[in-house]
């Protein structure tokens, strides 16, 4: 199941695609009521099996063919980020062999994680303000894994049942204010730094997460294309490695890295890096594909 979060007015509706378009819930059980239904985000993702159980019980038996209220055409909906209110926003750093060599960087003997708060949080089609303290921004494509359920000390083996599903996002990285310290945070955490979605795939649909396809493109110019079997750490590593020094929650979102291909990567006289007008698309195969557009900042 495909989950998006729609914009209205000053809160976040859950919503679902579908073939014809998108499913507004709020709309849908005004027409059809289930008190059994959520119509939040983040209580799905807390309900776990049982909760999307019910909600695709549902959508399989609401009127879809002709037009209702509650369907939306992607292009008009105002999107939100997939996962709204996260309890924490893990990043692992140089987990990518790739990366790490374009860099100059060793590869990590145990995962490098950093974090990112709610305000770097954005979603699809949103417009993302540059900071005037940056010159140098920079993308990175990234698979993001959303937690389902409470994990700690979780072993490998059994680490990706604790996963509700996956989503793109775009690690975007202000690499001056980034490398001004040993901490990355201030590079990393600006706000609208976040976007996910547009979709909160489910992880029944995806499969192995350790084989998918990501690409980023500026203004339509490829600029990252790799795999996400290019990880030195792959999903279950990171979430074991993760639970073993803190408790992870229903709805904490990892990004899990980014691979080779981001401007910091290039030469140094064909560094360009993002500036307001550029329009930044990252994908994640089966996840879709998230684009934002860059704009001076007021």
């Amino acid at each position: 199941m495909k989950l998006v979060t729609i914009k209205k007015e000053d809160k976040h509706v859950l919503g679902v695609k579908i073939e014809n378009g998108l499913i507004d819930l709020e709309e849908a059980l005004k027409e059809v009521p289930n008190n059994h239904v959520h119509t939040n985000i983040m209580d799905v993702i807390a309900g776990g099996h049982e909760v999307i159980s019910v909600l695709q019980d549902y959508i399989t038996k609401l009127p879809t063919e002709s037009k209702t209220n509650y369907i939306m055409n992607e292009a008009e909906v105002e999107w939100g980020p997939c996962v709204t209110q996260p309890n924490k926003i893990i990043c692992v750093g140089l987990n990518y062999r790739k990366h790490a060599d374009e860099t100059k960087s060793p590869y990590p003997e145990v995962p490098i994680l950093f974090s990112k708060f709610n305000n770097s949080l954005t979603g699809h089609k949103c417009e993302i303000a540059v900071p005037k303290v940056t010159q140098r921004l920079d993308y990175e494509v990234e698979l993001a894994v959303v937690i389902g359920k409470e994990a700690k000390y979780v072993n490998k083996e059994d680490a990706l049942d604790y996963v509700f599903g996956y989503c793109t996002a775009n690690d975007l990285s202000a690499r001056d204010l980034q490398k001004r310290t040993h901490q990355w945070l201030l590079g990393k955490t600006c706000d609208g730094f976040s976007p996910i979605g547009p979709y909160l795939v489910t992880a029944d649909e995806i499969g192995d997460p350790n084989n998918l396809v990501l690409k980023t493109y500026v203004n339509g110019e490829k600029r990252q294309d790799s795999n996400t079997s290019d990880m030195i750490f792959n999903i279950e590593e990171i979430v074991s490695y993760i639970s073993q020094h803190m408790t992870l929650t229903p709805g904490d979102v990892i990004l899990t890295g980014t691979p080779e291909g981001v401007i910091m990567g290039y030469p140094l006289e064909k560094r360009v890096y993002l500036k307001p007008g550029d329009v930044v698309t990252v994908e994640v195969e089966k996840l879709g594909a998230l684009t934002n557009k860059l704009i001076e900042e007021k």
